[in-house]
């Protein structure tokens, strides 16, 4: 069982920043991959970035070369720079955990939104 806590959502106004963290706790010493999607309303849920356990990182080309994902230990972030309004949306952090078979975990979600 993983628990997924997520944090840094808020109010920007476009061409701003934000850096979301997402801390996982539980059984994750066998994480396989970290990573950000995002729903907006009206919309289905797309992924934004996520990052495997080799480091190896994946990018929506909405967000690529604006949006960075990283890891530490058990907690991965987004940052989120030259923000858009099309960037409105809940974003949802998600790990991949191995057992035997790949389990997904999803935390609750955080409101960015950006004013133009």
């Amino acid at each position: 069982q993983v628990q997924v806590v997520e944090s840094g959502g808020g109010l920007v106004q476009a061409g701003g920043s934000l850096r979301l963290s997402c801390a996982a706790s539980g059984s994750t010493f066998r994480i396989n991959s970290m990573g950000w999607y995002r729903q907006a309303p009206g919309k289905q849920r797309e992924l934004v970035a996520f990052i495997n356990s080799g480091g190896n990182t994946n990018y929506a080309d909405s967000v690529k070369g604006r949006f960075t994902i990283s890891r530490e230990l058990n907690t991965v972030y987004l940052q989120m720079n030259s923000l858009k309004p099309e960037d409105t949306a809940v974003y949802y952090c998600n790990v991949m955990t191995w057992n035997g078979k790949l389990n997904n975990y999803w935390g609750q979600g955080t409101q960015v939104t950006v004013s133009s």
